[in-house]
């Protein structure tokens, strides 16, 4: 079989006002069992590797094997951190070993009336036969957006 191979590229922005301080959302990154409260695709994947070192030049690797059979690999480097502010990273998608895209993602956390302002900017290329799966991806964010959203609660 001959794989098309092509390029795409998706951008999307994502804002969330929550109602907890920023140091309470930056926790929920910055603190391994935290993020691990909330952070990916919760009952509907079994874990198999997770790997957390959350400072600049650091990385995170989040494996699980979904129930209906796919095995998803996020595989990210800290580029910039700026306590309470910032959060920047490069991170790598794999679906069963194909590699799917390359992103590089901001979370900005700004203090306002009644909690934080949370944003999330991202830019991804998509390899080959997941051209299309942008759309895809800004799904998959707000889902752990809203998981986010409700750890806190």
């Amino acid at each position: 079989m001959t794989i098309e191979r092509r390029l795409a590229r998706a951008e999307f922005t994502l804002t969330r006002d929550y109602p907890a301080p920023v140091e309470r959302v930056w926790d929920a990154f910055a603190d391994e069992s935290q993020k691990l409260s909330w952070w990916g695709a919760g009952d509907a994947a079994e874990p198999r590797e997770w790997a957390y070192d959350f400072r600049v030049g650091g990385r995170d690797v989040a494996e699980a094997e979904f129930h209906d059979g796919p095995v998803s690999r996020y595989v990210a480097t800290y580029t910039d951190i700026v306590d309470y502010v910032r959060i920047v990273t490069t991170y790598d998608m794999w679906l069963d070993g194909i590699h799917l895209s390359t992103s590089v993602a901001s979370l900005e956390f700004q203090p306002i009336d009644g909690g934080t302002r949370f944003t999330h900017a991202e830019h991804g290329v998509f390899f080959d036969q997941f051209w299309a799966d942008g759309p895809g991806r800004e799904k998959g964010t707000r889902g752990l957006l809203d998981a986010l959203g409700n750890y806190l609660a």
